[in-house]
């Protein structure tokens, strides 16, 4: 069974999240705070963690880098951060920084299901072994097999939705693709689309071209259309 920690300072919820995850065949454990939820880290790491920013032995976010840091598995599991703070900037710093998801307060445990199993089958996805080409677009390398990006055969860092959705567009090169189509796309299967997501895809396209791009300001592998979407160059010399 998949296994789920819990990083969350309401007992309360963590209970009815716990119970409700095991029900639908997960393992989980709960840490209520920063402290607690690294020496369960270095104890084990989890398939995927669920990460409250607010807690009340440190924020969130300071936590998220602590775990990023971490080395071997622990530092890759997938996170969904939880919130109930209603501030945006915190989705965008929060997926800025490499969160694999985000589920505001209060929330529907259907929802959070649906999402932690997208997660899950993304983690999953990067384990497969699969006979998958190389894809090549002039300095650019995509391996799905390895789910590596490099330019110039110098690997660049990108986490498990950043390359699910490069790998979504490039195998679409020359093709326009709107936002929802890779909400969707990314996700692995058709999701209920929300239009104010498109924010979440516009940063993960940022930090895609940061990774990617030579000049992330003018970029000349995945190109903004005006009111449309996103293209991936289908061809690249530089």
């Amino acid at each position: 069974m998949p296994h789920i920690l819990l990083i969350e300072d309401d007992l309360r919820l963590a209970n009815m999240v716990g119970e409700y995850l095991r029900g639908a065949g997960f393992e989980t454990s709960h840490a209520p705070g920063c402290a607690p939820a690294l020496a369960a880290l270095a104890r084990s790491a989890p398939d995927l963690i669920l990460l409250d920013l607010m807690l009340p032995d440190g924020d969130g976010l300071d936590l998220f880098r602590r775990i990023r840091a971490l080395h071997g598995q622990a530092g890759d599991t997938p996170i969904i951060m939880l919130t109930a703070r209603g501030d945006p900037m915190d989705k965008v710093v929060g997926l800025e920084i490499g969160a694999e998801d985000y589920v505001a307060k209060p929330f529907e445990p259907r929802e959070l299901l649906a999402r932690i199993r997208v997660v899950l089958r993304r983690s999953a996805h990067a384990g497969a072994v699969d006979a998958t080409p190389v894809l090549r677009f002039g300095r650019l390398e995509i391996d799905p097999d390895a789910r590596a990006v490099r330019v110039d055969g110098q690997e660049r860092a990108l986490t498990s939705h950043q390359f699910a959705l490069l790998h979504a567009m490039a195998q679409r090169a020359g093709r326009v693709l709107t936002r929802e189509q890779l909400s969707e796309l990314a996700g692995g299967e058709a999701q209920a689309y929300d239009p104010a997501l498109d924010r979440s895809i516009d940063v993960h396209v940022g930090r895609l071209r940061v990774a990617i791009e030579d000049d992330p300001k003018h970029p000349h592998r995945i190109i903004t259309v005006r009111g449309a979407g996103y293209v991936f160059a289908k061809a690249q010399d530089q």
